[in-house]
């Protein structure tokens, strides 16, 4: 592998070529995400989306969407879909209709077989055996193992026989690349081998691919994981036979988890769909927190999508890897619930109960106390369950063990006062239920935790008062004498 003998210089890019406007944005910016779609759209592929999307607009420039479907076999429909909406949701579409690479394979053929005429190129004509002869031979000399074609500079090929098209890669020398994040990077170019363009059926093999459709689409800045960074040096190869202009590359190092180790399922490396739908995030929570893992600004945690495009640079990404850390997303995500409109909110957990649009104004007004200690939108359903609770409540443990007989004896003082009260509000509830518990010489808690097990079956809830209110005065009324067999 390159990546064992690349010699990385730790210093500043070179200064770039790049063309500054009057206001300092680079001029002609084309950015692109490339996912594959044989899976669902990952955490990492969902940062570099964001990279790409917000380098973009903070310089003016567009970001494109390409789906590298080359690979037919594990390419899914699903896959597709599951990627687009995700990008989607979290607001980081690509501008206009996405592409499909599998579309330009005829253009990806004539470039390999241009590369062929300029003498940039060669058939091959090695059979698998003679390839797996020559790995063999070089596991066994404990030497890497590089292609040394006997065809590299012969041109009397059989017609009949099936070949491969190679780039003849430099020989002598080094490749050298300024990478925005990574600083300067060299290879010895005996390192890069013979790379396929086209394979024997004729179809393009993904380092053409790549190379030629991000030329083509005009991509002037290629922000990637650093795991291409070794590609990156072979698709060089191309782009200097082919004389085309050289992107400028911004190789990201990948996310690994909150151990250290390679993120995995068990770190919370799922789909993003996972986090909408399993997990309760909101996308406006993981657009904050990715672009936070590996970017920053100063001290700045809470950053505005209008922020985000307005502060947004490669120069202030790591190169480190960053730690995903699903409890740091968990609190960050708290922090925009509060942020976010009620209504909407209460749209988002309506349908675990089966409510109508007239049915969400009662929800809607609990909304402010319940996404108080909520951290995500499971959490906020979970808080809102006892709003829609079938009677007799089903207590849990702990709310259970609060209903003693003691506590049964205040209970029943408690739903008699309230059940004379004239108004059912907030102040009016606090009164009497702290009346009757100074007259039972308690301290208000002693009522009111068993009073929230009868009114919610659970031992946490917004504020008591609060609950009162939100389930009105006859239902408050039948739940407590759900927990008082005699006065049933």
């Amino acid at each position: 592998m390159i990546g064992a003998l690349v010699q990385s210089i730790r210093t500043k890019p070179d200064k770039r070529k790049d063309r500054l406007s009057a206001s300092g944005k680079i001029e002609g910016v084309v950015t692109r995400f490339a996912p594959s779609p044989t899976g669902y759209l990952h955490i990492g592929g969902a940062r570099t989306a964001l990279f790409n999307y917000l380098f973009a607009r903070r310089h003016g420039g567009k970001y494109l969407l390409r789906i590298e479907d080359t690979d037919k076999v594990r390419s899914t429909r699903e896959a597709i879909e599951a990627i687009l909406d995700g990008l989607q949701w979290l607001g980081i579409s690509g501008d206009g209709e996405p592409y499909f690479q599998s579309q330009f394979e005829k253009r990806h053929a004539e470039v390999a077989h241009q590369l062929l005429e300029m003498g940039a190129a060669y058939r091959c004509y090695m059979s698998q055996q003679e390839l797996a002869a020559a790995r063999e031979a070089a596991q066994a000399e404990r030497r890497p193992f590089r292609i040394n074609s006997p065809w590299r500079d012969r041109t009397d090929g059989p017609a009949d026989e099936p070949y491969v098209i190679r780039i003849k890669a430099p020989q002598d020398g080094e490749t050298v690349i300024d990478d925005l994040v990574q600083g300067r990077v060299t290879v010895a170019n005996a390192e890069i081998d013979d790379f396929i363009l086209l394979r024997s059926d004729g179809t393009p093999t993904y380092m053409l691919a790549v190379v030629v459709d991000d030329h083509d689409m005009g991509v002037t800045h290629v922000i990637r994981g650093d795991d291409h960074l070794n590609n990156a040096f072979r698709q060089l190869a191309i782009i200097h036979a082919m004389g085309w202009p050289v992107p400028n590359y911004a190789h990201v190092p990948l996310i690994h988890g909150f151990d250290g180790a390679k993120l995995s399922k068990r770190h919370g490396a799922l789909g993003v769909d996972a986090y909408r739908d399993n997990l309760g995030i909101l996308p406006e929570a993981l657009f904050n927190y990715l672009l936070r893992l590996g970017w920053g600004h100063g001290d700045d945690e809470i950053i505005s999508h209008d922020q985000a495009v307005e502060w947004f640079d490669i120069a202030h990404v790591g190169k480190s890897p960053s730690r995903f850390d699903q409890k740091k997303l968990e609190n960050l995500n708290g922090h925009y619930l509060r942020e976010a409109d009620d209504a909407r909110l209460a749209t988002l957990i309506s349908p675990k109960f089966g409510l109508s649009y007239e049915q969400l104004p009662a929800l809607i007004a609990a909304m402010p106390e319940l996404k108080a200690r909520a951290h995500t939108i499971n959490e906020l359903a979970e808080g809102a369950e006892f709003l829609y609770a079938s009677r007799p409540l089903v207590l849990d443990d702990k709310s259970q063990s609060l209903i003693t007989e003691e506590a049964r004896t205040i209970l029943a003082q408690a739903r008699q006062k309230l059940a004379a009260l004239p108004n059912w509000d907030h102040d009016s509830l606090d009164a009497a239920v702290r009346e009757v518990a100074e007259a039972n010489g308690v301290k208000l808690g002693k009522l009111a935790q068993p009073l929230r097990a009868a009114l919610t079956g659970k031992t946490t809830s917004p504020g008591i008062f609060d609950v009162l209110v939100f389930l009105g005065k006859d239902e408050s009324l039948a739940r407590i004498a759900d927990q008082l067999p005699e006065q049933k």
